[in-house]
């Protein structure tokens, strides 16, 4: 059996300096960047993402990055395709591949699988998201007489999905979660290597606050009302981002302008909290290095 191609993931938290660290190690391999980000999809939506500016772009090719206008949602299944995509045309030429984003649920698409197939008829969703939440939860505890696993019965959206693929294909959530884990991921033919850059807690939020002043120097709140006018808020996932719904907020009198940079910080703060948590918990074994005593790009994935 011919050996597998490797697939190269780098991750962490929001500003640990992930963008840096891979075109460094980008241009020193040749590699092309595939963006695992959850914002970085969307067009005019820049200084608030953090997104490689330009320049950055034009160190190493990237991928991913300002594929749909900012009032378009993208979905795990829709980006696994791309990334699919992207991933096979890259090595199919014969460069390493470098995708990289601190963002969970996109990033777990290169570990496993993300999303099933079962498909659920619209008279059928729209029936069910017609329940009140406490008859949906209901509903779904007599479906499923043996419990509910770990599903978050607070969320009132993940309750009406999991009663929308129970009612669909007429099983259980126990039955559904077994299928599942058999499944293949959508990289299961790659060998994929995966590092995680970390900063002592007082580094980064040192790093989060110059990032936000740079954002905000650099014209957020023009960046948003220009969003805001080309209905941008029509994509929940965009709008609700941090640093832009706050910018909203401010517009629409909910947040002084004299407090909005202290609220993206600490928003930011709280995001990072998540993440690491996240990465813990959810990650297959991977390599933690801390950025702070990084010398040589050549350190992130040893040969």
């Amino acid at each position: 059996m011919p050996p597998r191609s490797r697939l190269h993931v780098l991750t962490g938290p929001t500003a640990v300096g992930k963008t840096e660290w891979a075109l460094r190690w980008a241009e020193r391999h040749g590699a092309e960047i595939v963006s695992c980000d959850s914002l970085l999809f969307y067009r005019g939506m820049d200084l608030g993402t953090a997104k490689p500016t330009a320049a950055e772009q034009a160190r190493a090719p990237h991928h991913l990055i300002d594929v749909c206008a900012a009032h378009e949602p993208m979905d795990i299944t829709a980006y696994t395709a791309l990334a699919r995509r992207a991933v096979a045309d890259i090595a199919g030429r014969g460069r390493p591949v470098l995708a990289t984003g601190g963002s969970g649920f996109y990033l777990a698409a290169f570990f496993g699988p993300v999303a099933d197939n079962i498909a659920v008829p619209e008279t059928l969703r729209a029936e069910v998201r017609a329940l009140a939440p406490e008859a949906a939860l209901a509903r779904l505890r007599e479906l499923n007489p043996d419990g509910l696993g770990e599903l978050d019965t607070a969320n009132p959206r993940r309750v009406t999905r999991a009663l929308e693929r129970c009612l669909a294909s007429g099983r259980t959530l126990a039955d559904l979660a077994a299928e599942f884990a058999r499944q293949p991921g959508p990289f299961a033919e790659y060998e994929v290597a995966l590092t995680r850059l970390e900063r002592a807690p007082e580094a980064l939020e040192r790093r989060i606050a110059a990032r936000v002043d740079a954002m905000l120097a650099g014209g957020l709140v023009a960046e948003v009302k220009a969003l805001r006018a080309a209905g941008f808020e029509r994509n929940p996932s965009a709008a609700r981002a941090i640093g832009y719904r706050e910018v909203l907020a401010m517009f629409d009198g909910a947040l002084p302008e004299a407090e909005l940079a202290a609220e993206i910080a600490k928003n930011t703060r709280a995001l990072v909290k998540k993440q690491r948590t996240w990465f813990r918990t959810q990650l297959p074994e991977h390599r933690v290095l801390a950025a702070e005593t990084l010398r040589d790009a050549d350190e992130l994935f040893p040969a």
